[in-house]
């Protein structure tokens, strides 16, 4: 039976994919310090319908910790989710912002190379890593912005331009994934995710906007869009992140040292303003939010080209859109007592 050791077990991409991986036999190992909202509540659901689930609640901040943990336990698989994950919270406070994103993974990275060099590593990037990308024409649609040449969005060979104390982070945790593949041969990798989303998610204002709007329209909060609303991300269910996950664990020989876009690409893109009225459509309800200024890095558009994925990983989404946002609202509906805002 494999081992996987996913740190940030507790979180909403966290305790999906202890989910998927679990549901296929394998033995289930959760660090994580349970600081972020909903994580006690995900645990507990998790530990209450996987029984066999282990958990360590320890702070990946701390190397001694971490290491004698890995050295134990010798895990198969490394899923990094762990992270500090909102752009805005890294303004605030950006040397927390880099002892978690930075720090963290490179204690963790380390605890391999010393206690576990087989083990195969998976870091969760983010798309954040090429900044602003000021340098690419956008248009706008009907749809929102669209890129005005990339046919298939953004590729891995695009410049690295960290932009935000959250975009240094993540970004130098990213390189240091990679180049451990280089100079200590170790079998990693790197996701650079676009816009995940599903049940479990307790999304905020600062992160998680299509949770977040869900969950507010659901509830009636007031909902508030930065900048003009028409900014596009593509999409992608967690459930479908987790048999990416998966692929890269299958493949991983032939991926060792590499990043990958991973997203809904181009057949799930989605723009704040179209997200709220699918929520109107499905509640039957009218969403009046109010307008501030665009967030500081904010691109007009972020699409993943994953063919990349698609071709080594043997790899693609499944689930759109429309049936994401639905299953999403209904979760909410069945979760009420859990969301306190």
């Amino acid at each position: 039976m494999a081992k996987i050791l996913i740190s940030g077990g507790a979180g909403f991409i966290g305790v999906n994919s202890a989910v998927h991986f679990a549901k296929r036999g394998w033995e289930i190992h959760v660090l994580d310090n349970l600081s972020r909202k909903g994580t006690k509540e995900n645990i507990e659901w998790l530990q209450e319908n996987f029984p066999d689930v282990n958990a360590y609640i320890t702070d990946i901040r701390d190397f001694d910790h971490v290491n004698n943990y890995i050295k134990d336990l010798k895990p198969d698989m490394i899923l990094h989710l762990a992270a500090q994950v909102a752009v805005t919270t890294s303004y605030f406070n950006p040397r927390e912002d880099f002892e978690i994103n930075a720090l963290g993974t490179f204690n963790l990275l380390e605890a391999v190379r010393l206690s576990s060099p087989h083990s195969f590593f998976l870091y969760a990037s983010t798309n954040k890593v090429y900044g602003s990308m000021e340098d690419i024409p956008v248009i706008l649609t009907d749809r929102g912005y669209n890129f005005a040449s990339l046919e298939f969005g953004v590729n891995e060979h695009q410049a690295l331009d960290f932009h935000s104390p959250y975009g240094c982070s993540k970004g130098v945790a990213d390189q240091y994934t990679l180049d451990y593949a280089r100079i200590y041969d170790l079998n990693t990798c790197s996701f650079r995710q676009s816009c995940i989303y599903g049940e479990r998610q307790f999304g905020i204002e600062d992160q998680g906007w299509v949770a977040w709007f869900t969950i507010a329209a659901t509830l009636g909060k007031h909902i508030t869009l930065y900048g003009d609303g028409w900014q596009t991300r593509d999409v992608l269910n967690v459930s479908d992140l987790a048999k990416a996950y998966e692929a890269a664990w299958l493949h991983r020989d032939r991926i060792n040292g590499q990043a990958f876009n991973i997203g809904g690409g181009m057949t799930n893109t989605l723009c704040l303003k179209r997200l709220l009225d699918l929520l109107e459509e499905e509640l039957k309800i009218e969403i009046t939010p109010s307008y501030s200024s665009s967030r500081p890095g904010d691109q007009p558009v972020f699409v993943c080209d994953i063919r990349k994925a698609e071709r080594l990983l043997e790899w693609h989404p499944s689930i759109n859109v429309a049936s994401g946002v639905k299953e999403l609202i209904n979760w909410v509906h069945t979760s009420k007592n859990l969301f306190v805002y």
